[in-house]
């Protein structure tokens, strides 16, 4: 079965690209929360038709991201949080994670309001040969 536990992805200034678009995908999917602070905005799919007489290949940004509603995606501003949470530079150097700390407190708040129950797996079948 699929996972159906409480998700939570971190994102920064340095998430980009696929991690953006997964971040993306979390929100808009209502899949869980994403935490931290806005990522970098740079989710420009590459082409790679550009096959060169090597036959090595030339990538080149390509393919824009856009919403249902009509409305380009990410690219030139990034994805932004549900929570934001900065992780300060002397807080990191002295081994604090701020972004870490609201996201486990924000699993552990929706798990207590929230459970889910694991699921009960079947029987093993008799698979004897008779």
């Amino acid at each position: 079965y699929a996972f159906r536990g409480h998700i939570a992805v971190l994102v920064d200034q340095d998430t980009a690209s696929d991690g953006e678009a997964f971040a993306e995908g979390i929100k808009r999917l209502g899949l869980g929360k994403v935490i931290g602070t806005r990522t970098w905005g740079g989710e420009i799919w590459l082409s790679a038709s550009n096959v060169l007489v090597d036959q090595g290949i030339a990538t080149a940004a390509e393919f824009g991201v856009f919403g249902p509603e009509g409305i380009w995606l990410i690219e030139g501003h990034g994805v932004e949080p549900d929570i934001v949470v900065d992780n300060l530079p002397h807080a990191t150097f002295a081994g604090k994670d701020a972004q870490l700390e609201a996201a486990l407190r924000y699993l552990q708040e929706k798990i207590e309001k929230e459970p889910v129950p694991p699921i009960k797996p079947p029987g093993y079948p008799d698979k004897a040969l008779r």
